[in-house]
Order: C-alpha cells, then structure tokens, then sequence
C-alpha cells in the first residue's frame, strides 16, 4: 500500500524549496540613522555595493559602506523626509540612467530627469552610470583631430578625437571659457557634445546655455546638471552619468566631446560623502580610493576601433588649482590619468594674454597625430620660438645690450603672442590658424609694428577671401600645405603686405 501523504507531490515539495524566503526577508530593511543626507542601515544583508536600495515616495539610495553589522548608503533625493526606523528596500539593480535621441538638446540632472521646460524625455533604454572601460584590444590609437578653433591649441597642443585632456588652472583663469568654445566650434564636425556642471552656481550654467544657444550648437549638446545647492550624492554620481550619455552614443558609432566642469568640486563631494560614512582619510582628509574616483572615468574616453563601431569619447576634465599649485594632490592624481594638460596661468590672464596658455608647462601626449599635415609644418618650431622668447625676454629685463640676433627672436616672439591672442567665441577654421600661424613663424610680421599685428592678420584673411580663395580651399581640401602652394602663397602675401604699409603709413617706419 502507498504511503504517500496527500498534497505533498514531489513537484511542490521543489518548488517550496525553491523559494527563496531568506532572501525575501533580506530584502527589507530599515534606517539605524540618518544625518546629512547618509543612512545607516540593517537587515540588508544581501545588497552589493553599489546597489540602488529604495526608499520611500520615489527616494532612492546608493550603498556606498558594507560593514559587518550595517550598510551605509548615501541618500539621492530630499533626506528630511525621512526618520529613524522607516523601512527600506532593495531593488537589486545598479544605479542606471535611462537615455535616447531625445535627450539631445535638454538640461537635465544626474539621474536623467529635465531640468528644463521641454516635457518628457523619450527613454530608448537604462544604462548603468559606472562600467569598465574598453579593453586595449577594442580600441584604436589617436589620430583624427578635434579641432577647438583655437589657434594656441590646434597649433601647440593638439587635441585628437577619443583623448583626454585636462585643463587645469586657477579660479577665473578661463577653463570654462575654453571648453565652451571648444563645444560651439563642434558645430558643423558632426560631434556630439555633453556638458557636466558639478557644483557650478546656476547662474554660471544659464550663462553657457544661453551662449550654446546663441550659437545654435544646442540641439546637438546635453548639459547634466549638479548645482551648488544639491546634494554631494548627486554632485558625485554627475559625472558617471554624463558618460554614461556619451556612451549610449559612443554604440551607435558617434564621436562625443564630454566635458567635466570640474572635478576638483566632484573630489570635495567624494571627499564630504566618504567623511559622512567614517571612512579613514588621508593626504588633505581625502579617502583612500580617491585615485579610482577619476581614473575608472576618465578610462572610459576612447577611440573605438572600426570593428567596434569607430566611434570616441574626447574628455575634456577640468581641475582648478589654488595659487597656482598644480603639486597639490588632486591635480597631479588627473595629470597622471590623462593625455596631457593644458595649464592656464593667472599672470599671463591679467596681462592680456588670452588664452592665458603657459606653452611650458601644457603639453598634448598625442602631438602631432592629432594635427592636419599643414598645421604640423607651419606650426614645427611655434613651440620653440615662444619657449625662447620667454626665456630671452626674462633675461633682457636684466641688460639693454643685446645682439642683433637675439633682438629678433624676441622682436619675433612678440608678434607670435599677438598673434595667439584670441577673444572668446571668436573661433577660427582650421585652415585660417594655418594661415595665422604661417605668418607668425615665418618672419613675415617681423617689420610690422606690434600694435597693427592683429590688423595684418583680419584684413590678410579677408584679403586671402577675396583674392585668393583657392588657397584656402586647398588646405581644406587637402589637409596639406606644399611647398608650390606655400610659394604662391608668399606672392599673395608681400603684394598685400605693401599695400597694407601704404594704407597704413608704415613707409616711414622701415
């Protein structure tokens, strides 16, 4: 006779243990404490790190701390409306961004919602804000330029597609300035640019909208927003999440220009963040892991290869130091990460000189693989003539006798700074730096005064424009400035430089 009890099949006894009770309890928790926007929690005991962990009213969470006895999570979102013993759950899914076409054009903040007045935005998917960097084997090395339409730059330190470059200097030395001109001369590359405001004031960030705006670059920028007044939580996740965008179009093959404005304030809210969760602290009370809060992200800019899709991701991070102290800790943690730094000098600001570029200390590790043939040419010895300028203009100020020879280099060498000089939003075709630059190194402003140099340079251009287009369109075409085109280029330019001299009265000067 069987023995075989009623409602206890073998196919229910399976399932019954295949039910995960211990993790269904796990799952809730509830707050230990709360204060400055962290929670200590119990009852979790099965979340990783990194994990959103739900609150309450749409409030979510990010699990920073796993300790023996409680997790320690900071809170994104309003923390006041919380209280000790509320409950808590976990949502076994990492912080994630939701992104699509639409979100081309929109202010947004660090978790994906506009901050603007456009309505929704149509989601294609939800992307993890934090994944590992492409592998060696996927990518490719640097060698399409990313022209900023900045003579200084596209000149002296080049700037390539999928590289990261820093721009570090003090407060108000125009880092920001920089990179929104960068942003606006995008327009017509087909490169699609993001914008990460980290702790910058509103009015800052109404300011480069309003101006991205102007300039109709917009529709092909999205700006991520963390303000001043917005939780360290939201300023630290800030920058993941813009490149995390940059990503989503990185797939589809696109070249994205991603800037970081500025990782000094995303330091500070790690720094505040990882003090709240009673992390032992080191050089400047900075957290031990401080390193990796900028490496895995900057690790993410890439040049993919053809067979993964061909696109980029440029990083242009921002650090600002203090009295011009790039041996502080924070910056000489990102020069190490990055491929070269371009610094901006507060002396050479206040002196007119702007870009305030310090050719000394700013230096591309790409080079020349980042440059069109032409500008490689003209631009050869820029570097060189400016280094020996300075140098050589230091030492005059101690002797008025000075050779023939080191007279011109320094006669030489002002005119290379006027001719660097550049107003913002004032950008240049590539093509026209090549020309600028050509005059500058080549002698050919050596016999006119310093105060016209920038007249010679505007009415040339124009000039070159109405004469001469073929010459410009040349190195368009061609990307290469031969020795027949250079030779008939310097007809062009002593017809016109006699005319300029009569039409400016510069006869009896000679």
């Amino acid at each position: 006779m069987s023995k075989k009890k009623v409602g206890t099949s073998p196919d229910l006894r399976d399932n019954v243990r295949s039910l995960n009770f211990e993790q269904a309890i796990r799952d809730q928790g509830k707050i230990l404490s709360l204060g400055d926007g962290v929670a200590w929690l119990d009852g979790l005991d099965g979340v990783m790190y990194g994990e959103l962990i739900h609150f309450k009213e749409d409030v979510y969470g990010l699990v920073l701390n796993l300790e023996k006895d409680k997790v320690g999570a900071v809170i994104l979102g309003d923390f006041d409306k919380f209280k000790k013993g509320d409950t808590v759950s976990a949502t076994g899914e990492l912080m994630q961004i939701g992104v699509g076409k639409n979100i081309l054009g929109r202010v947004v903040n660090p978790l994906g919602k506009g901050l603007d007045d456009k309505g929704e935005i149509k989601i294609d998917k939800f992307v993890p804000i934090e994944k590992i960097a492409p592998l060696v084997a996927e990518r490719e090395p640097v060698n399409t330029p990313l022209q900023t339409g900045i003579k200084a730059i596209d000149s002296m330190i080049p700037i390539g597609r999928g590289q990261r470059e820093l721009i570090i200097g003090d407060r108000g030395t125009g880092k920001t300035a920089l990179t929104i001109d960068t942003i606006i001369n995008q327009k017509e590359s087909g490169v699609i640019c993001i914008y990460v405001a980290i702790g910058q004031k509103k009015s800052k960030v109404a300011q480069v909208l309003s101006k991205l705006e102007e300039n109709e670059v917009l529709e092909n920028c999205v700006i991520v927003v963390a303000g001043a007044s917005d939780p360290a939580p939201i300023r630290y996740i800030a920058p993941y999440s813009g490149c995390a965008i940059a990503e989503y179009f990185l797939e589809k093959g696109k070249d994205v220009l991603v800037v970081y404005d500025d990782l000094t304030k995303h330091a500070w809210a790690y720094r505040e963040i990882s003090l709240l969760l009673k992390r032992p602290s080191g050089r400047e009370a900075y957290p031990g892991d401080i390193f990796y809060l900028h490496s895995r992200l900057l690790e993410r800019a890439c040049k993919m290869a053809k067979k993964f899709g061909g696109g980029s991701i440029t990083a242009l991070p921002i650090i600002e130091t203090q009295a011009g102290d790039v041996s502080a800790y924070i910056p000489t943690n990102v020069i190490s990460i990055t491929d070269g730094q371009i610094y901006l000098e507060s002396d050479l600001f206040f002196a007119g000189i702007r870009p305030a570029l310090n050719a000394g200390l700013s230096v591309s590790r790409v080079g020349g693989a980042a440059q069109i043939k032409a500008m490689k040419k003209v631009a050869g010895k820029l570097r060189l003539d400016l280094s020996q300028y300075w140098e050589l203009s230091t030492f005059a100020q101690f002797t008025t006798d000075l050779d023939p020879a080191t007279k011109e280099k320094i006669e030489r060498g002002k005119r290379i700074v006027e001719i660097l000089k550049q107003p913002q939003y004032q950008l240049m075709k590539v093509e026209e730096e090549v020309i600028s630059v050509y005059l500058a190194v080549s002698g050919t402003l050596d016999d006119i005064p310093l105060e016209k140099v920038r007249d010679f340079e505007s009415e040339f251009l124009l000039y070159l424009y109405k004469k001469s287009p073929e010459i410009l369109d040349e190195i368009k075409k061609t990307k290469s400035f031969e020795d027949k085109l250079e030779r008939k280029f310097i007809k062009v330019v002593n017809i016109f430089k006699e005319d300029f001299k009569i039409g400016h009265n510069l006869r009896s000067e000679e």
